[in-house]
């Protein structure tokens, strides 16, 4: 089991929770949250890096709120600060890479708006050199980031089709930013599902094949890319 623990944030401090793998000398990966917050799927999640052997941070961007409640988690969302979700992705980031266990490369995944914050964290850390969104949803304008910093850097988007596909805009724009600065970017489609297919807490939109295979790819895509 992991734990909360506390990290430095840009000259303050946040938290999140850490899950450790059995051996030592492991990846770090940030995982980072849906907009409900730091939920019980986003801890079991942390918890399933582990055990494929990465050390994980799941960071508490809402700073212990959370709900179930879609109209109150939208509120959250929208009232998320983007300069202090950036201070809280790179701190975990840098405590991540200072970790004895780690080799001081930090891949990122995040879901849902989650995912469209994976991506940027590629743009706010050095040490953020690989992330993974699932179906990101938050419109770039909210971050305004800076793509050059995904230089000899890569990415992969899951995409769903109940949100476009590879096709939407939003995903076609991170892609093409991406690979202008210099990274790669590799987007996966997975036909016939909806938005948050991998969230298994919730049987109305969840796949298990469509979440099976996007873990796999998830996992053998960090393996490469944080040795």
């Amino acid at each position: 089991m992991g734990e909360m623990v506390s990290y430095r944030s840009n000259g303050g401090s946040s938290e999140g929770y850490l899950a450790l793998p059995a051996d030592p000398g492991a990846p770090a990966v940030v995982v980072i949250q849906e907009y409900w917050g730091l939920v019980p799927h986003i801890v079991s999640l942390a918890e399933r890096f582990a055990d494929a052997g990465f050390v994980a941070l799941a960071p508490d961007l809402y700073h212990g709120r959370q709900t179930t409640e879609p109209d109150e988690a939208g509120k959250l969302i929208m009232g998320l600060a983007m300069d202090q979700a950036a201070k809280d992705i790179a701190g975990a980031a840098a405590y991540l890479a200072e970790r004895p266990e780690t080799g001081g490369k930090v891949g990122a995944v995040g879901f849902c708006a989650g995912g469209s914050l994976a991506l940027w964290s590629a743009t706010l850390s050095d040490q953020v050199v690989a992330s993974v969104g699932f179906y990101p949803v938050l419109p770039w304008e909210r971050m305004r980031p800076d793509w050059s910093g995904y230089s000899g850097k890569s990415a992969v988007i899951h995409c769903s089709e109940g949100d476009g596909t590879s096709a939407a805009e939003g995903v076609q724009l991170a892609r093409r930013s991406i690979e202008a600065a210099g990274g790669d970017c590799v987007l996966h489609d997975y036909p016939g599902t909806t938005h948050a297919f991998f969230n298994d807490d919730r049987p109305e939109v969840f796949d298990r094949e469509a979440a099976a295979s996007s873990w796999a790819r998830t996992l053998d895509f960090f393996r490469k890319k944080l040795v």
